[in-house]
């Protein structure tokens, strides 16, 4: 009985150190440069290309990058010219378009 008791205690204390801890927010890293830089080192190293982009009205172009092994980036570039990779991973699968309104779109 004394080892629950003072096993209780000691669980109730470390939920209790956990809550008092402040939430650190998770950082990404983004990496930004030269739209020709950054589009040649995505080649470079991992062999994408460019699968498409969309215009953000008057503030930035989007572009997604894939290579046939399944990683893939997307890149934001400003209306400064400044590209930044705002965020990349594997396996991308390549989807056929639908139209809303239809099964799967």
């Amino acid at each position: 009985m004394a080892r629950e008791f003072s096993f209780r205690w000691v669980k109730l204390a470390a939920v209790g150190a956990m809550m008092a801890l402040p939430a650190a927010p998770a950082r990404a890293q983004v990496i930004c440069g030269g739209h020709d830089y950054l589009v040649a080192r995505l080649a470079e190293a991992f062999e994408e290309k460019r699968l498409g982009y969309g215009v953000a009205g008057q503030a930035a172009l989007f572009e997604v990058f894939v290579s046939a092994s399944g990683t893939w980036t997307i890149l934001m570039t400003d209306v400064k010219g400044q590209s930044c990779i705002l965020a990349a991973g594997d396996g991308w699968e390549d989807t056929r378009a639908t139209a809303v309104g239809q099964p799967g779109g």
